[in-house]
C-alpha cells in the first residue's frame, strides 16, 4: 500500500473534533503526508420574508459563521504547525463541499467523524456517509460516541 500524500480533516466543530483531528495528525506523521482542514458553513436562510420581518435589522449570519470557523481553523493549524494555505472555509454543502476541495487539491484521504446515525438520520444521510460514496479517495471515518 502506498503512503498517503495528502490528508483532508473536515471537521464540524463537535465536542468531539480533538478526538478526529488526533486520528488525522497521526496518520500524517506516520505517512509523513501533507495535512489541511476543511470546515463547511451552509447557508442559513433568515426566513420567509412573506410572513413580515423576522430580523428587524439587516444581519449576514453566513458570513459571520464564516469569519468565525476561519478563526477556529487558524488557531487549529497554528496548533498543528500548519501553514495557512492548508485551511479551507468552504460555503455550501458539507457533503459537496469536501469531496470538491479533496478533488480540486489532489486529497487521497479524507478523515470525517461519524456519529453512527440510525433510523431516520441515517435515511437522510450523513455527511460522512456521503463523503464516503462520492469522494474518488479513500475515506476513514472516525467513530464518535456520546459515551466518549
Amino acid at each position: 500500500m502506498e503512503n498517503y500524500r495528502h490528508i483532508l480533516l473536515a471537521l464540524d466543530f463537535s465536542e468531539h473534533h480533538p478526538k478526529v483531528a488526533e486520528r488525522a495528525l497521526d496518520l500524517a506523521h506516520k505517512h509523513e503526508a501533507k495535512l489541511s482542514l476543511i470546515h463547511v458553513v451552509e447557508n442559513l436562510p433568515i426566513g420567509d420574508t412573506s410572513y413580515g420581518p423576522i430580523v428587524p435589522f439587516d444581519l449576514d449570519l453566513t458570513e459571520q459563521m464564516v469569519e468565525s470557523a476561519r478563526q477556529r481553523l487558524n488557531q487549529l493549524a497554528v496548533s498543528l504547525q500548519l501553514p495557512k494555505e492548508n485551511v479551507y472555509v468552504e460555503i455550501g454543502s458539507p457533503k459537496a463541499e469536501i469531496v470538491r476541495v479533496a478533488e480540486e487539491n489532489g486529497v487521497d484521504l479524507i478523515v470525517v467523524g461519524s456519529h453512527g446515525r440510525h433510523g431516520i438520520a441515517l435515511l437522510l444521510g450523513s455527511t460522512a456517509g456521503s463523503v464516503i460514496h462520492h469522494a474518488k479517495c479513500d475515506v476513514l471515518a472516525v467513530r464518535l460516541r456520546a459515551d466518549e
